[in-house]
């Protein structure tokens, strides 16, 4: 990053449209986790800032112009915005992978899907008729449904994919004319950062879009609690969702929690009974489980494959696995950056312990890395990991790693593949190969799962709703209902011809 961008990254608390430290002063050093070495600063901000935050987010939608704008300006901005997007690009892209570890080409990837979002809400709010009219059986009664902006939005975002994850709630929030108040991870805040300014620099009034840099436990906790948001949304861990839906709870405001998932990745023998379907399904399997080194909520972590294929199916995936190139992810030929953190190599390290313990076999990975040039040894890097014979007693099976680790189950019969599919507090997503349509269609037919990709894993749609099953969360983001999540639905009934009702006679 230029001295330029760290000098600037201090005052990192945007409130009222303006750029400040925090109320106590505090700040945090930023890592780069290829090398755990400071390459920014941001201001800490603790419950103070977020009130400071939230009053601005308020006073901008009770007396601000932006919940009144007409449609097509609202959309126009947004399109503006992914334009900007277009245009810094490769800075961007290039500080997500510093932020958050991953590769530069992931980092420019997640850019290009951030700037669909923006252009997918700009056109979705864009199309729209102004309300649906309701037949009230009477030609003297005017009767419609309308939407309008659910108020001040509390948006709580996780470290693993900062900006995308931001622009899945900050586009739809604006698009359907909120104001609102975001906290990133405050181990990746950096894009997020950034985006707030070009939010500016398209013109957005003051106070629409406010920061606030800091912890969870207390930014967070007051976002989700504070009478004056009418929503909150948060994407991150169960343990913490589940702190978010309980201080929001007694004002009773609205609540969606993307909370991650245990996601399945079921092979059928006939996928593999030629050679380019047995190398597509490795191939597959490998980007389920270790892309962004498997810190992804929808990662294919449980590979569900028959057992007729199994052994040859886990030795190619092992050998493969192995062949992984990890390193900085600023560096020419990279595949697979570091964790985020110390803490969670670490948790990671736990749960492969756990897991051998518990009878697991490891077939590769299963330690920290070598140092290399492109690998320093002061980064949090661990090797993709394979554990074959697993089962669902096991702590690994059951429960969300987030890292490169792929557990390996068997089935014999496609009702046992959906059971152990099925068997999940989460359900999030999960991905079915079959050469069999009709099979295909059947098993994702019964996964309990928000989405489900047949002979595929990853890709996903801005047009498409994202979210899950059970713990997986609550509510969608992306689509229509990505955007019903921040309107209010009002029916408005309009007598043409008032009268006496004459109910009362005396």
């Amino acid at each position: 990053m230029a001295d330029s961008t760290e000098l600037r990254a201090r005052d990192t608390i945007h409130a009222g449209g303006e750029w400040r430290a925090a109320v106590s002063g505090a700040t945090r050093e930023i890592l780069d986790p290829a090398d755990a070495r400071p390459f920014a600063l941001v201001a800490e901000g603790d419950e103070k800032d977020a009130d400071l935050a939230v009053a601005a987010a308020r006073r901008a939608f009770d007396e601000g112009p932006w919940p009144r704008t007409p449609v097509a300006q609202r959309a126009a901005l947004l399109r503006r915005v992914a334009g900007l997007l277009v245009r810094d690009r490769e800075e961007l892209g290039l500080l997500e992978s510093r932020d958050a570890g991953k590769t530069v080409e992931e980092g420019r990837v997640d850019i290009d899907c951030v700037a669909d979002a923006f252009r997918y809400f700009a056109d979705l709010v864009a199309a729209e008729a102004p309300g649906r009219v309701v037949d009230a059986g009477s030609p003297d009664v005017h009767s419609v449904v309308v939407h309008e902006p659910v108020g001040v939005c509390a948006l709580i975002t996780p470290w693993n994919y900062p900006l995308l994850q931001a622009s899945w709630k900050i586009a739809p929030a604006l698009a359907a004319g909120n104001t609102f108040v975001v906290k990133p991870s405050e181990i990746t805040p950096l894009t997020t950062v950034a985006l707030i300014g070009l939010l500016t620099e398209a013109g957005l009034p003051a106070g629409v879009a406010n920061l606030v840099t800091g912890p969870g436990h207390t930014v967070g906790a007051r976002m989700a609690e504070h009478p004056d948001v009418d929503l909150v949304s948060f994407t991150g861990g169960l343990v913490s969702g589940t702190k978010v839906a309980r201080a929001a709870a007694p004002t009773v405001k609205k609540v969606a929690l993307e909370l991650g998932g245990k996601n399945p990745n079921v092979v059928f023998a006939d996928a593999c009974a030629t050679e380019e379907g047995f190398d597509t399904a490795v191939d597959q399997a490998l980007n389920a489980a270790f892309i962004h080194s498997g810190q992804v909520c929808s990662a294919g972590a449980r590979l569900i494959v028959e057992e007729s294929v199994r052994d040859r199916f886990v030795a190619e995936l092992a050998r493969r696995a192995e062949k992984i190139r990890l390193g900085r992810g600023t560096e020419d030929g990279v595949e697979c950056g570091p964790l985020v953190s110390a803490q969670q190599r670490e948790k990671v390290e736990a749960y492969v312990e756990s897991a051998l313990k518990e009878g697991a076999v490891l077939r590769c990975g299963g330690k920290r890395p070598e140092p290399a040039p492109e690998r320093p040894a002061s980064g949090y890097f661990y090797e993709p990991t394979v554990l074959d014979r697993c089962h669902r007693e096991m702590r690994v099976v059951r429960e969300e790693v987030f890292g490169p680790v792929l557990t390996v189950e068997t089935f014999r019969t496609e009702d046992e593949a959906v059971a152990l599919a099925n068997d999940t507090e989460y359900g999030l997503a999960g991905g079915v190969w079959t050469a069999d349509p009709g099979r295909a269609r059947r098993v994702a037919g019964r996964l309990r799962h928000g989405t489900v990709w047949i002979n595929d894993f990853h890709p996903y749609l801005p047009q498409a709703e994202w979210g899950g099953f059970g713990k997986s969360g609550t509510g969608r983001e992306l689509g229509p209902a990505g955007l019903a999540e921040y309107r209010e639905t009002k029916h408005v009934y309009q007598n043409l011809a008032p009268a006496p009702v004459r109910w009362f006679r005396g």
